[in-house]
Order: C-alpha cells, then sequence, then structure tokens
C-alpha cells in the first residue's frame, strides 16, 4: 500500500515595505524626548491649584509629572527629583510636589479625555493585550515556570487605522474577556465609526449588535465551523455574522480577508507594541484605581508622539 505524503504549503513571500518620508519621521522621533514637549507655557501657567479643593497643585501639574514619569520610566521619588532640578536649571519659579502628593493625587485625579482629530468616519482595530503588576520575571518562567503571586492587567485599546491615534482603551482584570469590552471602547469614541475589526475574540451576536447600533461594518472573522443560520433562541440577530460564514465558505477565508480588509486590525498589535516599547510592558501602581490612572496617562503620552510624526510605507515586494 502507498503512503500519501503530505506536502507542506508552500510559504507566502513576506512582503516588504520603504519609509518615504524618513527625513520627517526621523526628526519626530529625536522631538519625543524634548522636554519642551511636555513642560511648556501653559502648563507652567497652571501649575498652582485654583479652587475650595485645598489643593497647592492643579490636575494639570499632576498629570505633567506623570507623563514625565511614564516616558522616561522614573519612580515617584526619580519624578520629583527629575522637576527639582529641571525647574531650577530652566529657572521656574515654581514649586514640586512631594512624591507622596503623586501618588495620593493619582487615585483619584480625572485624566482629560483623549483629544478626537477631525475628518471623516473613522476605521478602528480593537485587541487587547496584558500589563504585569507585580511577579517573577520572564527568566525565572522560564527556567521554573510560572508562579502563582503573578498578577496581570488587560489593556483594551481601539486605535485608527488611518492615523494610528488611540481612540479609546479601557483597563481591566486579566480574566475579563475581549468581546466583554467592545461595547465600552465603542461607547468613548466620539467621532462615527465606519468599520471595525476584531479578531474571533469578538464573535458573538451581541459584539455585531454593538457595532451596527455605531452604523458601523463589523470585520470579525466568525470561528471554523460556525452556522450561518443563529440559534433559535435568540430574537433579533442581526445578519452580519451570518453573512461572514457564508461569504467565507464561498471564496474562502484568505480571500474574504482581502476583501474585507481584514489584515488592517494587526494595527492594534503594532499599537500594543508601540504601548509596551515606549511605556514599558508593566504597570508601576499598585492599586487597581492608580494602575488605570497610570495607563489613561500612558495612552495620551503615545498619541502626543503620534502627532509628532509617523511613518508613511509603501510596498515594494
Amino acid at each position: 500500500m502507498v503512503q500519501r505524503v503530505r506536502k507542506s504549503p508552500t510559504p507566502k513571500p513576506k512582503a516588504r515595505y520603504r519609509v518615504t518620508n524618513w527625513r520627517e519621521y526621523n526628526r519626530a522621533l529625536v522631538a519625543r524626548g524634548a522636554i519642551t514637549l511636555w513642560i511648556d507655557e501653559a502648563v507652567v501657567a497652571g501649575w498652582g491649584a485654583a479652587g475650595g479643593k485645598g489643593w497647592r497643585y492643579s490636575d494639570m501639574a499632576i498629570l505633567c509629572a506623570l507623563g514625565l514619569r511614564a516616558v522616561f520610566g522614573l519612580t515617584l521619588r526619580q519624578t520629583q527629583g527629575f522637576l527639582c532640578d529641571l525647574t531650577r536649571r530652566l529657572g521656574l519659579e515654581i514649586t514640586v510636589p512631594h512624591y507622596s502628593t503623586f501618588s495620593r493625587r493619582a487615585a483619584t485625579l480625572t485624566v482629560p479625555a483623549l483629544a478626537r482629530p477631525s475628518g471623516g468616519p473613522v476605521h478602528l482595530a480593537v485587541d487587547a493585550t496584558g500589563l504585569k503588576v507585580h511577579g517573577e520575571g520572564e527568566w525565572k518562567v522560564r527556567v521554573h515556570g510560572p508562579d502563582k503571586r503573578r498578577v496581570w492587567r488587560k489593556l483594551h485599546l481601539a486605535v485608527d487605522t488611518r492615523t494610528g491615534v488611540l481612540h479609546a482603551h479601557t483597563l481591566t482584570a486579566s480574566e475579563v474577556h475581549d468581546g466583554a469590552e467592545l461595547e465600552a471602547l465603542l461607547a468613548a469614541v466620539d467621532a462615527p465609526i465606519a468599520a471595525v475589526c476584531a479578531d474571533k475574540a469578538c464573535d458573538s451576536f451581541d459584539c455585531h449588535a454593538a457595532i451596527l447600533a455605531r452604523d458601523a461594518r463589523p470585520v470579525i472573522p466568525p470561528r471554523k465551523g460556525a452556522a450561518i443560520r443563529p440559534p433559535p433562541r435568540r430574537k433579533d440577530v442581526s445578519p452580519t455574522r451570518g453573512a461572514a460564514v457564508a461569504r467565507i465558505a464561498e471564496v474562502g477565508r484568505d480571500a474574504w480577508k482581502a476583501e474585507t480588509g481584514y489584515h488592517r486590525r494587526s494595527l492594534a498589535e503594532t499599537a500594543m507594541l508601540r504601548y509596551k516599547t515606549l511605556i514599558g510592558p508593566s504597570l508601576r501602581s499598585r492599586t487597581f484605581d492608580r494602575q488605570k490612572v497610570e495607563a489613561s496617562v500612558a495612552v495620551r503620552c503615545i498619541n502626543r508622539f503620534t502627532a509628532l510624526g509617523m511613518p508613511k510605507s509603501i510596498r515594494i515586494a
């Protein structure tokens, strides 16, 4: 009996791209380290608190300090020392808060909403990543295995696939499912939405309904073996999920991804990589309220980096 030899599929050549605005993008990368990006005249003018809360420093001052802490990877004590030396060298007539003030105010700080760039409807890519709170390092885990004391938080991001701007984010416990946070992400986006790309973690009728409620087009690949018809017990089910299943059965999954633009969802993973590269893969705060503020400040810093300039690439192979 002749045995059938299964041939491995021929690997597809990896696409190659070239940055066309490298000179402008390189200047933007250098400008990300400028102190004037974080401490401008408006921040200095509004450094002191105005109101009856009994605070000496405004929310703008605390937000500026926490932004410097996130960008330069400082501890709270190092942030105080950094600002003290910086104000002395620049000749600024402002007092620097104590590091305990940073910690205390971070628990209740109201971070302003993310800036909404003007333009037409946005195309969003949604995904989540894990941020470590405390636990062993990766080397110890690789050698001896994970321990029960490892604690993670999950950061959910909604990124504009055209500009790279982060429109919304949420920070949850690690066991929260990605699809459960989709509606909260969409509610935080004020701009009109044209389409939402997400992975199979959002393959549910509730996620499709949340996207359609914003007059947007869901681009979510169904799970393998998904049925075209919904369960009979569900009422008022959107037809988009069944249409995706039928289209994939007709043309194939790869062709469906190409014609719907699903590959743009990878830009959400690029945004998560950008977060962990610029800010770090872990959270420094210990309480959940401070962790949410820390993540919000970090997302605002990344959007300021993005506003300085982004690469423009063209495919060359």
